[in-house]
């Protein structure tokens, strides 16, 4: 008996062990599975135990890897063109030196020495907003270069409205357009070239109820008329990339992109689509055929040539850059080179920059070779999408058009800019 005693005596110990025994770290009474942290299921990092960290998603060894660290090495060995200027006469009609120069004069003169290298003959920035930055804009661009450098202005819609007060803003005050349109003239009779509208019309700017501002309002009708009458182009950006407007999701082809960047995402309610956004613009162009327009960005129809070729066959007054647009047209080459071939005579040479000089040979190696499989950026991982781009090839005719002729025959100032010697 005593020995039956003291062995039911440590069978209940064990048992009792057993139930008051610590959980396994990260578990719950309920046995709850919980994700690993920063997984898709647990983006946050949430629930991992202090002291423990999740194997890193970095591909070796076997292991799972993020796409944030995909950076695939090509094996493919292929012919490799380098080019370092553009094999004609260059006008960049698509450039932001406020806003990525800030008015640095030893930037501005180092990009001008760029600008040589690389045959770019002028540049068109875009960042004249209306008032006060109008007059530094100008000293800053020529009081030494003025040769190289054509202004466009920008409407000014806030004005001296509160930023937290959107219904204070100038653009919702009677009579906006008319005033605007008097200060473009006012800007044109000093050498202003165009009028840039950016993307915030229709996706950011609010009107007093507080639904985005729509582009084809008829209150901005005087600025298109004005432009027309003064004979300067309007550069608009409308939109933006079609993923922009899809869900961030495992389907969206810019996913790593916009998982650093959510707030360039379109998607959901509070936006319009962007096919509701592209048609308010052509809406505009229809109406006021005496105003020519340049879509910017190939109008965020570069995903769908035909579409924009439809566009452009319709309405005679558009035309379009590729301004940050390479990534795109490289990956359809024979699509692309069809389109620009067939084109040749409304698309602008543009970047978006200024940009590092690698960029730029990567546009002069689009452009005019056949190459294949080429990075479109110089940044790891690429912006704009992880491919890869292909050559396009261009006759020297079609070159010349995209590189400067269209320019010359669109925006004031540009063929004396390039007589120079």
């Amino acid at each position: 008996m005593p020995m039956i005693r003291s062995q039911l005596y440590r069978a209940i110990l064990s048992l009792v062990a057993l139930v008051v025994a610590p959980l396994p770290l990260g578990a719950t009474d309920h046995a709850t599975p919980q994700p690993p942290a920063n997984s898709p299921g647990n983006p946050s990092g949430e629930n991992l135990p202090a002291g423990l960290t999740e194997p890193e998603a970095d591909g070796e060894a076997g292991r799972d890897l993020s796409v944030r660290r995909f950076q695939p090495r090509s094996r493919l060995v292929l012919p490799r063109t380098e080019i370092h200027q553009a094999k004609f006469p260059v006008v960049d009609v698509h450039t932001h030196f406020f806003h990525k120069l800030r008015h640095n004069d030893e930037a501005l003169r180092d990009f001008v020495g760029l600008m040589d290298r690389n045959g770019i003959r002028t540049c068109v920035s875009l960042d004249g907003r209306l008032g006060d930055r109008l007059d530094s804009h100008l000293e800053f661009l020529h009081r030494d270069y003025r040769d190289r450098f054509v202004v466009f202005a920008n409407v000014d819609w806030q004005g001296d409205g509160a930023d937290d007060d959107p219904a204070s803003w100038a653009c919702l005050r009677p009579g906006f357009g008319e005033r605007t349109a008097e200060e473009l003239a006012q800007a044109v009779s000093r050498g202003v070239a165009g009028l840039k509208v950016f993307k915030q019309l229709g996706l950011g700017y609010r009107d007093f109820d507080g639904t985005l501002l729509r582009i084809d309002d008829p209150r901005w009708d005087p600025i298109w008329e004005a432009c027309g009458k003064l004979g300067i182009p309007v550069l608009i950006h409308s939109g933006d990339p079609a993923a922009f407007f899809d869900p961030i999701d495992r389907f969206n082809e810019r996913w790593e992109e916009l998982s650093r960047n959510p707030s360039w995402s379109f998607h959901g309610e509070g936006f319009p689509s962007l096919d509701e956004l592209l048609q308010a613009r052509n809406r505009v162009v229809a109406k006021h055929p005496q105003t020519r327009f340049i879509a910017a960005h190939l109008a965020s129809s570069e995903h769908d040539l035909k579409q924009l070729s439809e566009w452009l066959d319709a309405y005679p007054n558009l035309y379009v850059d590729i301004a940050s647009r390479i990534s795109e047209l490289g990956r359809q080459p024979y699509s692309a080179r069809e389109f620009l071939i067939r084109h040749a005579d409304r698309i602008l040479f543009a970047t978006d920059g200024p940009w590092p000089e690698t960029r730029l040979h990567a546009y002069w190696r689009f452009l005019e070779t056949k190459d294949e499989a080429f990075d479109y950026s110089e940044k790891v991982p690429p912006p704009q999408g992880l491919w890869q781009i292909h050559g396009v090839g261009l006759p020297d005719d079609v070159l010349r058009k995209i590189y400067s002729e269209n320019a010359v025959r669109l925006i004031p100032g540009v063929a004396q800019r390039l007589a120079k010697p």
